[in-house]
């Protein structure tokens, strides 16, 4: 069988128990196989036949296909592939025991190892937006706070057929606003969900769900939004967009720049060019 030279693999460094996989315009085929891990991915281009446990499917762009492990499936570009594009999609492979331990906080009474994922093709626009945020979470590795809420984000919607509403936290129980100073006090920290769930004295899980309740965002986007609000007054004030970066605990100037321009649709220079006198 020859190469297929389209693909790229990496090991995430924020997550090191998963394995992102991105195939650009491939024409490779594959004979039916199993993974030991979860998988499930995306297409963003083409159309292929999709088999998996006995049935088979016609999976095309925007589709999310969802593989549990050792499931037997293969996923190939349909004939005449160029006839309907390019055959490209994103996937990612999780580690079965680390996905099984985080669904022991999403579903309840969970007495397996895991639970299976319960279709084989999802077509759910949340879940697919869910999926894209995950996946840039883990290519661009700055924050591994955000990979594992945007990881636990996705399980809960792709799971949501076995999960039950959790309780969120009282609003007057201190445990959410000591996490939310916590992020505040500080706001340079690379802050680890596990370590802020011990604070509050509840799952990561719990966490994630409660604080979005409560304060409206999940933590790492609850910091991201603090963050860029004091960027603005420190813009004002004269100083450098390499400073203001460092200050904040922004990986790079880029990463600043990049969240800047996400929530304000303009550059950090553009905004501070109003504001200092020329």
């Amino acid at each position: 069988m020859k190469q297929d030279n389209s693909v790229q693999f990496t090991q995430s460094t924020l997550l090191p128990w998963i394995e992102l996989r991105i195939a650009n315009q491939s024409s490779a085929c594959y004979q039916a196989h199993s993974h030991d891990e979860f998988s499930f991915g995306m297409v963003d281009s083409g159309i292929a036949t999709y088999c998996n446990r006995g049935n088979n499917y016609r999976v095309e762009q925007g589709d999310l296909v969802t593989i549990n492990p050792l499931d037997v499936h293969s996923c190939n570009p349909e004939s005449g592939v160029t006839r309907h594009g390019a055959w490209s999609y994103r996937m990612l492979f999780v580690d079965a025991i680390k996905m099984g331990e985080m669904q022991q906080e999403v579903l309840p009474k969970q007495s397996a190892q895991y639970t299976p994922f319960p279709h084989d093709v999802e077509r759910s626009d949340l879940l697919q937006h869910q999926f894209n945020t995950l996946f840039n979470a883990l290519s661009n590795g700055t924050s591994r706070l955000q990979a594992e809420v945007c990881l636990f984000e996705f399980i809960a919607e792709c799971f949501s057929s076995h999960t039950a509403p959790i309780e969120p936290a009282h609003p007057s129980r201190p445990c959410l606003a000591h996490v939310r100073d916590t992020l505040l006090d500080q706001i340079s920290h690379n802050h680890q969900l596990q370590s802020l769930a011990d604070t509050a004295g509840i799952s990561r899980y719990q966490l994630v769900r409660s604080f979005k309740h409560q304060f409206g965002l999940p933590p790492h986007a609850y910091l991201i939004d603090e963050k860029i609000k004091r960027a603005k007054q420190m813009l004002k004030s004269g100083q450098t967009i390499s400073d203001v970066a460092l200050q904040l605990g922004f990986s790079d100037q880029a990463h600043f720049q990049r969240q800047f321009k996400r929530k304000l649709a303009v550059t950090p220079k553009f905004y501070q060019s109003h504001f200092l006198s020329r």
